[in-house]
């Protein structure tokens, strides 16, 4: 998961503190040497700020790409899922128009199939219970996360990616009751994003009933200091999830 902000990247905390990571074209072609099996890029500014996603950078960047891509941030319009699989992105992840209007969903699938339409959802523990948020975290939808997940579903979704808030860039393991609870309800393929710190993560939230996993700092930080160091796991690292 690599997030776009004002035409780099950046990797976030619970959603704040955006830092720095590079050129989004250089570290595709890195992942791309590292052997990565997909790269999902979120626009992080454009639903937030109502402002247009590059497209001139995105079609720098699916040039560059060797693996499948999934694209997010700012999408409003039927056109606007058509020019970045016309990028050459293979999927498209909805969040907060999904939200605004869940009918949108519906259409998407409709017209670009099921396969093409990835929901995201952010969620966060207020109180201790879960509420999907929208625009960064940054606004409420009063929406239990399942419910919103089988919601989303039910008009077409594809995949589901759920994202904690709370684990976000801490690096220390997904929220796997938020993921269990979600997989369960739901017949579509569930990715786990928030969290991952390590191998024993990744498998942790397999084993929750995630049929992928998803992070951003653990292949961008590296060492005690978490200085910035593009890396991917081995085959022989990940050989323990294939069982």
């Amino acid at each position: 998961m690599l997030l776009l902000s004002g035409g780099g990247l950046v990797k976030t905390v619970k959603f704040k503190t955006p830092r720095y990571l590079g050129d989004p074209v250089n570290i595709v072609k890195i992942f791309n040497d590292k052997g990565a099996d997909e790269i999902m890029i979120l626009d992080i500014e454009a639903s937030h700020r109502n402002t247009q996603t590059d497209t001139g950078l995105l079609s720098e960047v699916a040039s560059e790409a060797f693996m499948p891509l999934c694209s997010g941030g700012g999408i409003k319009t039927l056109g606007d899922i058509e020019t970045r699989l016309g990028l050459g992105f293979e999927k498209v992840a909805l969040s907060s128009i999904a939200f605004q209007d869940p009918s949108f969903v519906q259409t998407a699938a409709e017209r670009f199939g099921s396969s093409t339409i990835v929901v995201v959802i952010d969620a966060r523990n207020r109180f201790g219970r879960y509420e999907a948020m929208n625009i960064r975290g940054t606004s409420r939808t009063k929406m239990d996360p399942v419910a919103a997940a089988q919601m989303f579903v039910e008009n077409g979704a594809g995949e589901i990616v759920v994202q904690s808030i709370d684990r976000d860039g801490t690096m220390n393991g997904y929220d796997l009751d938020l993921l269990e609870s979600i997989a369960s309800a739901v017949s579509v393929p569930v990715v786990a994003l928030g969290g991952a710190g390590k191998v024993s993560h990744l498998s942790e939230a397999l084993s929750a009933g995630a049929s992928a996993v998803a992070a951003g700092s653990m292949f961008v930080f590296h060492g005690r200091h978490n200085a910035v160091l593009v890396s991917y796991p081995s085959d022989e690292d990940l050989e323990p999830l294939s069982h």
